[in-house]
């Protein structure tokens, strides 16, 4: 494990207890973290737009090596990208998509939305943390504007957040979305290595090993049904989906940190993907 540096305040009592949760955090640019017992994520809201500009609308992932939840606590000491015992945050996103951010695939580049605009939260646990988010329109080139709106789902127990993403077009016709994970998120020397599976609708990636904070693990399904095929850019892997404007899709995204308590190696991370039946049904 890397070196504890000035350790979290041990949770007690009932704040121990394994459970999903979602949460705004206003004193750090309105991010919304959200965990459960096994992995932790967070997206980027409006005012970080001023304040590191571009920003960007992808997934951030931090591994975590304890059963509660840890992010609000660590967000709160500002100094999220040490380890403190709980877990940290050395998953780079900038302005790619993170782990399982998407946008437009058109015209051999990937039109992407800003921060979300507004959340709503659904249930904060503590069996599930579930919340909407919204995008507000952006340009597709020039030949349209979408907008999409986003369910978040992440039980726990499991590695996965499940996504119903609901897109609107100034224009008719459908949509090539890619869902990306960033290539360079943890080393800009050592990209990883990405398995693609299409039949089963997949696509893995397991990061190069840094000495002091380990490697990170995600993943991406989708329906095979709508796979138009996988692709890349300069920040990110791609995997790209037909969609239609107004009708709901689902695609799942994952994570896993090798100093966690769940996966350890790729080849660990690979089972646990390829064992997984997800329900890309938009009505459950």
């Amino acid at each position: 494990m890397p070196a504890v540096v000035d350790p979290l305040p041990a949770p007690v009592g009932a704040a121990r207890a394994p459970r999903a949760t979602v949460a705004l955090a206003p004193y750090r640019f309105d991010d919304l973290l959200f965990e459960n017992d096994r992995i932790a994520h967070r997206i980027y809201g409006r005012a970080l737009e001023k304040e590191q500009p571009p920003s960007s609308s992808g997934i951030d992932v931090w591994g975590k090596n304890v059963r509660w939840p840890f992010m609000e606590r660590q967000l709160h000491g500002g100094d999220q990208h040490r380890y403190h015992g709980e877990g940290l945050d050395f998953f780079e996103v900038g302005t790619s998509r993170g782990g399982g951010g998407l946008g437009i695939w058109y015209d051999n580049k990937l039109w992407v939305s800003r921060n979300y605009r507004s959340y709503r939260i659904l249930k904060n646990g503590p069996d599930v943390a579930s919340f909407d988010v919204n995008y507000a329109a952006w340009p597709v080139d020039t030949a349209r504007t979408v907008t999409e709106t986003r369910r978040f789902t992440l039980p726990v127990g499991m590695n996965f957040t499940r996504m119903v993403s609901t897109m609107t077009s100034s224009r008719p016709g459908e949509l090539i979305v890619g869902i990306g994970i960033n290539k360079h998120a943890v080393s800009l020397t050592d990209i990883g290595t990405l398995v693609t599976d299409r039949a089963r609708g997949r696509m893995t990636w397991w990061s190069g090993e840094e000495p002091d904070k380990g490697a990170m693990g995600v993943a991406v399904m989708v329906d095979p049904a709508a796979i138009v095929g996988f692709t890349q850019d300069f920040d990110n892997y791609l995997v790209l989906v037909r969609v239609t404007p107004g009708k709901p899709f689902v695609y799942y995204t994952g994570g896993a940190w090798s100093r966690g308590l769940d996966f350890h190696t790729k080849a660990e991370w690979q089972a646990y993907v390829n064992a997984q039946q997800p329900d890309f049904d938009p009505r459950r």
